[in-house]
């Protein structure tokens, strides 16, 4: 599902999560209509059984000619064997459009994640996000399916023994139209503390799949530093809210099926009482066969009364994990590229005039008045302390944040006229910590460009320093990289990126402290494969080591987001300034 293919429901954010689920369903209701009509010809027999039972008894009863009898057996006996293969079309058609509706939700959901812009995800866990894509679309899927199944089950019964009372003791009927709204009156009142309960509940578990995220990055410096425990209370925080909250949902689903079971057969005893009280004293015309019918549907209608109301806890839970969803899909926090111009050729070119921006919640400008022209191919780097700005110039760069000051033109043109999507495909980003998916060596180095030959992977590789180590490698380029690579060294890592940004062939590279988590031997591979690849590129360097950067044509030396200084390694050091300061290892 594209973007454009998003159920509209869920971007409206005044729409309510019934007509979101009714958005999302609307493309199968033709395959969800033929299993309805196939559900309540292979269910008819529940509530046609009664009223056979009730033939039969006054068959005996009365003496009556047994042609009634036979004809009765014989349509039930009908629609018995004939369940079989309509069960199946039923599972086909209903399950099927659920599945596929859930899929469509799930590719909706990505496709937003993929359109938001990074600052959304930069608020965002990726352990919550994580948890609308499984948990929720899941949630809404089984709601679906088990309202569906189960529900449809109490309504056909309910309906059909309706109809049949309604024939054969018409008398009944208004007792039995007085039970309905009844249960559905304790239903709808018992749905709002519901929902509200299932909401707190469905927070607490995104913040504890936050937490167990977070938790799993954290392990390699919580154990180097024996810090355990501390983290296990802190996770033992947000596992006792989950169980707080779950238990307050549990109980509150507990005291709504008791007092359903209690309330309904109450009401069933009463209505079989009544009915008893009325064929002894001959009254209405009820005989004993109507009394058996009776009690049986009422049996069947009961238990159909207390199955939706305990549906009404399933439907509360899904109609949140609906909202949850919608969340992400109404979220505005796009990047705006429609009706731009595509970028189908980059020369390297780069100006950057008077720019500023202050990210939301901060008063102090991460930069500002920041001006640079950028020839093709020329190398830039940039330095300065933590917090300099260095970050937001690169980010502002790639296009993942808008000047809110200034403008970028890309060789001559405003970025804020092109389409950044299109833009990107001539960018390479080799960043500090190399990312690599769950693959194989050559879908990593390979990815995007489905079509690059093992040639083209090869050289890629070998002009990376990388061939070696993967001609080694158990099964070479098809050697699973699981785990992201954690059975690679960081120096071996990060060679298959820059295999990556290689093949690629960029216009224009960001090298993000490429070797600064290195050891002395993978930083000369790597440097050695890097130089390689900046070669005929316009290159943008953020390096913490300046040794790595002495021969970068221009040096920018920036400070509280502005520009300090800007030259050469060699004037910059003559000149005796910051760099020079930053040099001999001294603030800026």
């Amino acid at each position: 599902m594209t973007s454009s293919d998003t159920p509209r429901g869920h971007r409206d954010p005044g729409e309510g999560a019934v007509r979101a689920l009714g958005r999302l369903f609307r493309p199968h209701r033709r395959r969800l209509g033929g299993a309805l009509a196939v559900f309540v010809v292979k269910h008819s027999p529940v509530w046609l059984l009664p009223l056979v039972t009730a033939t039969i008894v006054d068959t005996v009863v009365l003496h009556l000619p047994l042609d009634g009898m036979w004809v009765a057996t014989g349509v039930i006996m009908l629609i018995l064997v004939v369940n079989y293969p309509l069960h199946l079309l039923y599972v086909r058609l209903l399950h099927g459009s659920v599945r596929r509706a859930g899929t469509e939700l799930r590719s909706a959901l990505c496709t937003r994640l993929q359109e938001l812009s990074i600052g959304y995800h930069n608020r965002t866990s990726a352990g919550v996000l994580q948890a609308k894509v499984v948990r929720d679309v899941e949630t809404v899927e089984q709601m679906a399916q088990q309202t569906t199944d189960t529900g449809m089950s109490a309504i056909t019964v309910l309906i059909g023994g309706l109809t049949i009372v309604g024939v054969r003791a018409p008398h009944f009927l208004p007792l039995l139209l007085v039970i309905v709204p009844l249960a559905a009156l304790v239903v709808m009142r018992l749905r709002t503390s519901l929902r509200d309960h299932n909401e707190v509940f469905r927070h607490d578990v995104e913040h504890l799949a936050a937490r167990v995220n977070e938790m799993a990055q954290l392990i390699p410096v919580t154990r180097a530093h024996g810090l355990e425990r501390h983290a296990l209370r802190r996770m033992d925080d947000t596992l006792r809210r989950v169980l707080t909250s779950g238990l307050r949902l549990d109980l509150l689903n507990g005291r709504v099926a008791s007092l359903s079971w209690v309330f309904l057969n109450i009401l069933g005893v009463l209505f079989l009482t009544a009915s008893a009280l009325v064929a002894y004293h001959g009254a209405w015309g009820i005989g004993a066969g109507d009394v058996v019918m009776l009690s049986a549907f009422l049996t069947t209608s009961t238990t159909s009364l207390a199955t939706l109301m305990t549906l009404a806890p399933v439907i509360a839970k899904g109609l949140e994990s609906i909202r949850s969803a919608s969340e992400v899909l109404r979220t505005p926090a796009l990047e705006d590229n429609k009706g731009k111009a595509a970028v189908t050729e980059v020369h390297g070119a780069v100006d950057f005039r008077a720019v500023g921006h202050t990210y939301d919640g901060t008063d102090r400008s991460a930069v500002r008045d920041f001006t640079l022209r950028v020839a093709p191919g020329e190398t830039i780097a940039l330095v300065g302390q933590s917090g300099a700005g260095k970050s937001t110039v690169l980010n502002l760069l790639i296009g993942f944040i808008r000047p809110q000051a200034g403008r970028i033109l890309l060789d001559g043109v405003d970025m804020a006229e092109l389409d950044l999507r299109t833009y990107r495909r001539f960018i390479s980003v080799v960043p500090q910590e190399p990312i690599l998916f769950d693959g194989t060596v050559r879908e990593n180095v390979a990815f995007g460009m489905p079509d690059a030959d093992e040639t083209a992977i090869r050289t890629a590789l070998r002009d990376a320093n990388a061939l070696e180590f993967v001609d080694r490698l158990p099964d070479g380029l098809d050697t699973p990289v699981a785990d992201r690579g954690a059975h690679l060294s960081g120096g071996q890592r990060q060679r298959l990126v820059i295999a990556r940004a290689l093949l690629r062939d960029p216009r224009l590279l960001i090298l993000d402290e490429a070797t600064s988590a290195l050891d002395t031997r993978s930083e000369a591979l790597v440097q050695e494969a890097l130089a390689r690849l900046v070669r005929g590129r316009t290159t943008f360097v953020v390096a913490h080591r300046l040794s790595t950067i002495r021969d970068a044509d221009r040096i920018v030396v920036m400070r509280d987001g502005e520009i300090a200084e800007i030259g050469s390694h060699d004037e910059l050091l003559r000149g005796g300034g910051a760099y020079t300061r930053l040099h001999a290892g001294r603030p800026a």
